[in-house]
């Protein structure tokens, strides 16, 4: 164990420990996910349609969604549907608006004639993967289409497997996507990253999937950009002894209900509570009516742990870092204040991760397996790239030049040298 794992166990007891490692657990797909790649990048549209068929049991001519059918699934989804999709739109839209706000175009001037700065740039062409699920998850192409569209991206690209519901159709449309497939998986990841006959190449590829999905992912990135890879779906809760274990309980198992491998715990200084707590997850899963998921995950990596004193519960929380953390603490604003590692923060018990998981305006694609150590989750500025540019006129040169020939001779770079006194050599004789 690491130094900094060593220091955020002391001080800690589990009331009840995960069973598997949900990192560890993660089934070795790189060899097929390789072959898949290698499989598009040589030919293209026809083996994208071979692992359409064999993965998805989808037999698809023609990949991309028309335009008369986009308007039949907005027709056919439920004007109640709609109306919360819309909603969902518009927040996520003015939070990513307020946060391009804060991107601004640079130029500054620190030695006379010196002149640095930078461009906010858009990027040019964008693929969304919007995964299909067990159900129409209406809130996952919000979250990958609109920050791009705000941003001011030239074109959205975005997956989705075939057999996904006809209503994430109409999500996509809904948030702005230019262009809609019908591809899932690895293969869609590597015709977005490649492109074929049918799908555009893309600069960049975001969105959450499967471990196939995020494989390939991993395998583009380079040429390509890529979000994150994002592992299981987590959730956290910091508390103490004014936590409500109902209210604890409902939320982990809420996420549990995502996926048999979420990561769900209860970081707390009360034994009171996590005892508590313990009891009212089993007490729920007895009615919750997907049981058979969230169970299955709370068994296997649910944690309780049981923490000395605030500051053990505050490195434990930090050395997780989960996605989603919330804080159920007295003055809980004040504490937010004293943690740094998580994807998002969900400050108060009437901050629930389902708020923001579907339609309050911060984005649920997130940093998971401790990533949220070094990076924060999706959001605008992730679509557009901030390049720096420099000019200079006389005074800068006289400034600059002399330095960097120095510099550069002192490093035996002639050719650096040369480029760096001619423009001062020049000065100097036009006088």
């Amino acid at each position: 164990m690491s130094d900094g794992a060593g220091k955020a166990q002391d001080g800690v007891t589990f009331i009840k420990a995960p069973e598997r490692d949900s990192v560890s657990d993660n089934t070795p797909v790189e060899k097929l996910v390789g072959e898949i790649i290698a499989a598009v990048r040589e030919r293209g549209d026809d083996a994208v349609r071979e692992y359409s068929k064999q993965f998805d049991k989808a037999d698809v001519e023609v990949f991309e969604v028309t335009v008369a059918e986009r308007e039949a699934a907005l027709a056919e989804l439920d004007p109640q549907t709609r109306a919360d999709t819309e909603f969902a739109i518009a927040n996520v839209r003015a939070f990513a608006e307020a946060q391009l706000a804060t991107i601004l175009p640079l130029e500054i001037e620190p030695l006379p004639g010196l002149h640095l700065g930078h461009r906010v740039i858009p990027l040019e062409r964008v693929g969304c993967y919007v995964p299909g699920g067990r159900y129409p998850l209406l809130s996952a192409p919000i979250m990958t289409i609109v920050p791009a569209k705000v941003a001011g991206v030239d074109e959205v690209v975005a997956c989705l497997p075939p057999n996904a519901h006809k209503a994430m159709i109409a999500g996509c449309h809904l948030s702005g996507a230019d262009r809609i497939f019908r591809i899932g998986g690895a293969q869609a990841i590597a015709a977005m990253a490649l492109g074929t006959d049918s799908v555009p190449a893309c600069t960049k590829i975001v969105g959450p999937g499967n471990a196939f999905v995020n494989e390939a992912k991993r395998q583009v990135f380079g040429p390509v950009g890529i979000d994150q890879l994002a592992g299981p779906s987590e959730i956290f809760v910091v508390a103490d002894s004014s936590g409500d274990a109902e209210m604890i309980a409902t939320d982990l198992l809420a996420q549990a209900e995502h996926d048999v491998r979420t990561r769900v715990g209860l970081i707390t200084t009360d034994k009171a509570l996590a005892e508590a707590t313990l009891k009212e997850v089993e007490r729920q899963l007895e009615t919750l009516s997907t049981a058979n998921v969230a169970g299955e995950a709370w068994r296997d990596y649910g944690e309780i742990v049981l923490c000395r004193d605030e500051a053990a519960m505050i490195a434990y929380s930090d050395w997780i870092a989960a996605e989603h953390l919330q804080v159920h603490t007295t003055d809980a604003k004040a504490f937010s204040t004293r943690l740094r590692n998580y994807g998002s923060l969900f400050i108060g018990e009437n901050a629930s991760v389902v708020y923001s998981d579907k339609c309050c305006g911060t984005n649920h694609t997130l940093p998971t397996m401790g990533a949220g150590r070094y990076t924060g989750g999706l959001w605008v500025g992730a679509y557009v790239k901030i390049a720096t540019h420099q000019w200079l006129d006389e005074r800068g040169v006289a400034a600059v030049a002399p330095p960097a020939a120095r510099q550069s001779a002192s490093e035996g770079l002639e050719g650096h040298r040369r480029a760096a006194q001619l423009r001062l050599d020049r000065m100097q004789v036009r006088g």
